[in-house]
This record gives C-alpha cells, structure tokens and sequence, in this order.
C-alpha cells in the first residue's frame, strides 16, 4: 500500500489485480471489485457534472452499505474530503458538524433525509445526494423488499440541489486524472471527548495509508490478506471500521456489510459467505455468548475475532475460548492516532488484559501526566502517540489543539489522555483515563456534552455526568441533576426524553439521580471525580 500515496489508487491497483474477486457483501449480494471501481467511478463523475471542486468536503450521512463504499471512494476521486459520520445523529449534531467542517454537500439515506432538509436553512448545505437502502440490488431482491414491506423508507421532497443516488450514477461524463494525495486531507473524522461538541480530526491519505496497513495486515499469520472476508460489525464512520474493516479493499480482501447489527443476520452471513474475520466491540462479544441460537450456526470459519473501542473482560475472553476454542484479539486505538496504536499479534500468546503491542509506524512515550517526564518500567503512566505522518491539529480548535498535542524533544506527540502500562516484553495494558470521557458501547461519550444539553431544559440550574461501570457495555451513563428551586415535578424520565430530542441514542443518560447541589472547587470548577469516588463506595458497600 505505501506506494500509493492516494487511496483511490491504492483501491484501484487492487480493482486491476483482480477485478473478478468479491470486494463487498451487501444483504446477501456479491459486488466485484470491478462492478465497485465502476461504480465510484460513475458516482465521482456525477459528483463533477454537478460542479464539484477538488477539496470540497461531503458529509457522508449514511448507514453502513455498499451505498457508503461507493460514495466514499467516489469523493476521494473526485478529489473531495470526506466527513463521515453516525447515521442516528439528530439534526443538532448534523448541523454542528456540517458548519464545523465547511461542507456544502451531503449524501445521506431516504430515511434520515428528513433531518437534511430541517437544517439546509441554517448550514452551507448546497448538494443533497439521497439514497435508498435497496437501490443498488438486484431487481427481484428490491421486489421483495416492497412487496413484504420490509424495507425502512423515508420521504423525499424535491428540490434545488436534491439528487436521487441512482441518477448521479447515470449522469455520465469524463474525469480528470486520479488527483494528488500525499498529505491533502482525505477525510474528516469527529470524535468524542471532554468537549461539548465532537472534535474534527483531519485524516490525510499518506496518514491512512501508513496507519491502515500494518493493521489490516496483523492477520496475514493465520491467512494471505486476499483471502480475509471481514465481517465488519464496526461502523464505518468510525476509525475502527476504517482502519480494521474498510482497508481491506486496499489489499484485496472482501467486506461482508449490513446496515445494522443483527446477531441472526450477523451469523448467517458468517456460515454463507465464510468470513475469516470479524470485528467488534466487547459488548458484541458477550451478545453473541448470549444469544440463545448460537449453537444452531456454523461460525467455525472465523479465525481471526478481533475486538476493540474498549477492554474485553477477562471473563468473556475465557467463555469465548471455552465456546470456540479461539482467541479474541485486542486492539488500543484512538481517532487522533488513526486507529491502532497496539494490537495483539497473531503469532504468538498475549497474556490476559493486554491490548497488545505497539504496531509498525508507531512510536509511543509512558510519562507522568503533570511533568510529562517519562514513568520507570511497569509503571502506570498517560499514553503519548507519534508517528511519522500523524494528525497534529483539530479543525477550528486551537485550544484543545493545545492541549492533545504537544512538542518533546523536537518531536509532536499526541497526549491520549489514557493510563497505561507496559511489560518486559513490551506488552500494553490499559489502566485509566484521566480525562472525563465516558467509554459506552464502544463509543466515547463527552460528559460536557450530555450536560450542556440537560442545562438547556428550562428547569435545569445544574448538572453533572459520570460513567458508572457495567460489564456489559463497558460504562453506563449517569446524569446527577439540580432543579431550580421553583420547580416541582419534573422527573428523570422528562429528562432523557429531553436528551433524545437532541442527542443520538448512546449518548442519552440511562439514569437521572437528582442533587440539591453539586460539588465544586473554590473557583467553581465541577468535581466529577468526587462524585464518581462517591458512586464507587456506594457500589462497594
């Protein structure tokens, strides 16, 4: 991969080798790496016809699909900027990042067209690129899906600027050569954290391509990278699907997609199309130990289970090789970092809790938080990340700029803001976090978000989030919340609804506890960590 220093060309070198071989598995139907190079291709020529200049930035606002594949590789293409994000966001989070990134063009699906037209008025907004779940199927497939209405639909109003999917793969017309990559930023990636708002992380191709590789590759042990048929539970907005999932068309590989999790559909398509891989979170994998027909499938073709966004319980671990008689591989990553910092290799044992070790192209520091000087061997210290390319800034936040990512020695780390160890052998451990960033389902939560969203209700003076620890989706999400003192019932369940409203679904609070007040330092600043030292005695008692 690292001669191709853009990603389409890395994606097309692999289309040419062997454009016969699946590239994608969408509900069941096979696509070609030909048909895909096709298909993006068609859809970046549209995307010209329709003026689009090199360096525009689209949000790509749809569900895991061979709808996100095309669009993706077509605005890389066509020379754009991908920004990529979470098919739940409700229309405050669409309109935030959709100003924050300078986009003025969206492709998003028939289902969540509606939020797209409520903020058009208030956004840069000018191209709406709207797809249809079934769209790119075989006839009869689509015929079945209307005639059992199995198929979610969403309505589409007509408009100025309002594209169907289909009719911008048909607009014909020429393309100009494969555009520059190298160091031009390929996409744009929001993350979680202890800010209000997502932070934008700007990925470039040299950065993915060098970042992808060796973790697309860490399982070649166990089978060649062409052979690798992934079963990409991750989503594909997130860098975890990116850099585990979606490099494999880079390589040669195939990519089993489904719009949602479905644990039936998940294991049926394991059986049928003998995945070699399959990516998840920790709460997938006890899911499926869970689920009470997993002894009715065949997911013995699976070699290579790979989990990450947070760490695997050593229980599940344990079942997992009990049930399969296979190791569930960790990983440690970040958005800043580009996906894997440590992953465990396949050649040989990790001991229990590690997430691995560091991986090709990385470079990493242990140091005290406050002096940054580097902590004595097998001791716990913050994690710091460098790499040669690597993110050095966040999208319009110098602040936060500021403090992630720092200069030591003439060299730029970035500041994860995670407690690690290491061993002798060079194995990692997670220990911490020291910032307030809640890790649910995978996902990283920002308490500052979740509480600037409560203390927008009308009756809120106050609030403070935590996460309280649960073994089966890492953290739960626990909102302490002071009323104003002529307020009279209001209860917990008004609350969440409140955060539906505007917040995507993991990010809600699963519990309200209400406080008459908070505590705070001599300057007024919140004191989470005493209100989590409180909730963690009151679990011990």
């Amino acid at each position: 991969m690292k001669e191709h220093r853009h990603i389409f060309a890395a994606f097309e070198a692999a289309a040419r080798r062997d454009p016969q071989h699946t590239a994608v598995v969408y509900l069941g139907t096979r696509y070609s790496y030909g048909r895909l190079l096709e298909l993006s291709q068609r859809f970046a020529a549209g995307l010209v016809a329709q003026g689009f200049a090199p360096g525009q930035r689209v949000v790509l606002y749809v569900p895991n699909s061979v709808h996100w594949v095309v669009a993706w590789l077509g605005i890389l293409r066509a020379g754009g900027v991908c920004v990529p994000i979470t098919p739940i966001y409700t229309p405050r989070d669409l309109c935030y990042i959709a100003n924050d990134s300078g986009a003025e063009a969206v492709v998003c699906a028939d289902t969540n067209f509606g939020y797209v037209r409520k903020v058009l008025p208030e956004t840069r907004l000018k191209t709406v690129i709207v797809s249809r779940m079934v769209e790119l199927l075989p006839l009869w497939k689509r015929l079945f899906g209307r005639l059992f209405d199995v198929v979610p639909k969403g309505r589409i109003a007509p408009g100025p600027g309002i594209h169907p999917y289909r009719r911008l793969l048909s607009a014909g017309g020429g393309l100009p050569a494969v555009p520059g990559g190298g160091e031009q930023t390929a996409e744009i990636l929001y993350t979680g954290g202890t800010t209000k708002h997502p932070k934008a992380v700007p990925i470039s191709h040299e950065l993915f391509l060098a970042s992808a590789e060796p973790q697309i590759r860490v399982s070649e042990p166990l089978f060649p990278a062409t052979e690798n048929v992934i079963m990409a539970n991750a989503p594909l907005f997130h860098i975890l699907g990116q850099t585990c999932s979606l490099a494999t068309l880079l390589v040669g590989g195939s990519l089993i997609l489904q719009p949602r999790v479905n644990l039936d559909a998940t294991f049926d398509a394991i059986q049928r199309f003998r995945a070699r891989t399959m990516i998840g979170v920790p709460t997938l994998y006890r899911m499926i130990l869970e689920h009470e027909r997993l002894d009715q499938y065949d997911l013995s073709s699976v070699d290579y289970w790979f989990s990450a966004g947070d760490v695997l319980p050593v229980e599940v671990g344990r079942r997992w090789q009990e049930t399969f008689g296979k190791t569930i591989y960790q990983g440690y990553g970040a958005t800043e970092t580009c996906g894997g910092v440590a992953m465990c290799p396949t050649d040989r044992p990790s001991p229990p809790k590690s997430v691995g070790r560091i991986v090709a192209g990385k470079r990493v520091r242990i140091v005290d938080p406050v002096s940054l000087r580097p902590v004595a061997s097998g001791q716990a210290g913050e994690l710091l990340v460098s790499s040669d390319p690597m993110v050095t800034a966040y999208l319009n936040k110098p602040q936060e700029t500021e403090a992630a990512f720092i200069e030591i020695d003439g060299r730029l780390w970035y500041r994860t803001a995670d407690v690690m160890t290491t061993d002798a052998e060079g194995n990692f451990y997670f220990v911490d976090r020291t910032v307030d960033t809640i890790k649910h389902k995978g996902y990283r939560v920002s308490a500052s978000e979740i509480e600037a969203v409560l203390q927008e209700h009308p009756a809120v003076v106050a609030s403070c989030v935590i996460g309280v620890p649960d073994e089966k989706v890492g953290q739960r999400i626990k909102a302490y919340v002071v009323l104003k003192e002529d307020i009279k019932g209001i209860t917990g369940y008004e609350l969440i609804k409140w955060c539906r409203q505007s917040m995507a679904s993991y990010k809600v609070p699963q519990y309200i506890e209400f406080r008459d007040m908070l505590p705070k330092s001599k300057v007024g600043k919140l004191l989470r960590r005493e209100i989590r030292d409180e909730e963690k005695r009151m679990k011990e008692q």
